[in-house]
């Protein structure tokens, strides 16, 4: 790997990565400043928080109450986290249906037979049914024969401009898919079912092969190139393609498949799919509405939380002597200076508790959980396991009293998601990703309820609190 290309990946003065040169990012910042850019970017875009009241402004479309306003109608999933009684808002055990499914059911237990079920919950999803044996059978076939990428696509998209994201990558990659497509701009149901079900194929491998292209690039590691296996399920592809020696164990496949199952929608309202159904509703192609939907997915709010809790893990586990992660004072104590803004990055959030929707308990936080136990069962993992259930248990009543409020918390999917990952060797670079190839099928069965359904682009108002009309001055009075 030549040194000047390793070099393009540069750390700024505030810690962030750049690519591009020193002198290169110094003079485009030096520009920028030029023009006084920052000294007025925040009181240019500052709106009177008091302007959200007065207007009855449903912030981030969401009530007072933390529910979220009414903005459509689905009949793919729902989100069930509270029960509301006289107009209040009452907690109560979370579930997600899938099509009608309980999420319990169509996962089961750790002890249940042990089979893949990602490709069977995206039939689900798109199909609208469960399948019998042939039908998922036939999908699965499908989904098989469309994991092959344009000639010349792994070298020119995602080698030759590999980048410190792998979402942003993924992102790009699904829009230059556009170009290869002879009937991109076609909106019928088999252009439809074509592009997506090409892209839940295909996803998987663009995310493992820009993955190694990072690295390559920017770290001088080996380009690892597997191709990928017939007649193996999503979660056997994906550690098959990654694994330098291709090895893995039947309990790390089937719990990458129930990761996948877990993450594969979630309602319309999540911000992700909320902009699958906004772009959607402008009859913009399924390449551009995908593409959003993955930069929306990427989000430290959204679906890169992930990293945000395991990093806050880590930094639990470098503050707390392994020998007292099970002394659940010692703990307490991390989370209380957590909470007062005096440990981790000061913000006061327990990441991996709480959630927009669940209040009691967030049904694939507990199956994620039960499955975890069981893979980090008699290994060395499993003191961290306890750790983690330490957390679930005592951080709900630790923010409750060091904020004086009486919201419910409780552990949501994130708190054991990256744990997860770790055991079975999974980079940080790729649970973000993992989380869109599963969204895949949701975010698919949206956009077809939305351009069948919809009819009407997604356009809701702004209030424009500045009254009145401002006397234009001519340049040479200014």
């Amino acid at each position: 790997m030549p040194q000047e290309i390793a070099q393009d990946l540069i750390r700024t003065d505030d810690g962030t990565l750049k690519v591009g040169t020193a002198e290169t990012v110094a003079i485009s910042e030096s520009e920028v400043e030029s023009i006084d850019l920052y000294n007025t970017f925040s009181s240019v875009n500052t709106v009177d928080p008091q302007l959200y009241a007065d207007h009855d402004v449903k912030r981030g479309l969401r009530n007072a109450d933390g529910s979220g306003v009414l903005a459509g109608i689905t009949n793919i999933s729902n989100v069930h986290g509270y029960k509301m009684e006289d107009g209040i808002k009452v907690p109560d055990e979370g579930s997600l249906t899938l099509r009608g499914y309980d999420l319990y059911d169509l996962l089961g237990s750790p002890d249940d037979d042990r089979r893949f079920r990602f490709e069977e919950v995206a039939y689900l999803l798109l199909m609208g049914d469960l399948p019998t044996q042939d039908e998922l059978d036939k999908f699965i076939s499908v989904i098989d024969s469309k994991r092959e990428l344009p000639d010349g696509f792994t070298a020119s998209m995602l080698m030759k401009d590999a980048a410190p994201s792998i979402m942003n990558v993924l992102s790009r990659s699904v829009l230059q898919l556009y170009a290869y497509d002879d009937h991109a701009e076609e909106r019928t149901p088999k252009h439809e079912i074509h592009t997506a079900l090409s892209l839940l194929s295909r996803l998987p491998r663009v995310m493992v092969l820009s993955y190694y292209s990072k690295r390559a690039r920017f770290f001088h590691e080996s380009m690892i190139m597997h191709r990928f296996r017939d007649g193996e399920s999503t979660a056997e592809t994906i550690l098959s393609m990654l694994r330098p020696d291709r090895e893995y164990t039947p309990d790390e496949a089937i719990m990458l498949d129930v990761m996948l199952c877990l993450h594969a929608e979630h309602g319309g309202g999540n911000n992700s799919t909320f902009t699958t159904r906004v772009l959607s509703s402008s009859d913009t192609d399924p390449y551009s509405a995908y593409s959003a939907a993955i930069g929306a997915l990427k989000g430290y709010r959204h679906g890169g939380a992930n990293l945000k809790v395991r990093a806050m893990q880590e930094d639990l586990k470098a503050s707390v002597p392994k020998e007292k992660w099970a002394d659940e004072g010692a703990v307490a104590d991390y989370l209380r200076r957590v909470v007062r803004k005096e440990a981790y990055d000061r913000t006061g959030l327990v990441y991996g508790m709480g959630h927009a929707v669940y209040t009691l308990s967030d049904p694939r936080a507990v199956i994620c959980r039960s499955f975890a136990k069981r893979l980090a069962d008699g290994t060395e993992y499993m003191q961290e396991y306890e750790l983690l259930e330490t957390i679930d248990r005592i951080a709900p009543e630790i923010v409750a009293d060091e904020r004086g409020v009486t919201k419910t918390l409780c552990a949501n999917v994130d708190m054991y998601s990256g744990f997860v990952y770790s055991m079975m060797g999974i980079p940080e670079d790729l649970y973000t990703p993992l989380f869109a190839c599963a969204r895949m099928a949701g975010w698919a069965a949206h956009r077809f309820e939305e351009i069948v359904t919809g009819k009407r682009i997604i356009r809701p108002a702004y209030k424009n609190t500045k009254t009145g009309v401002r006397e234009h001055v001519p340049m040479d009075q200014r």
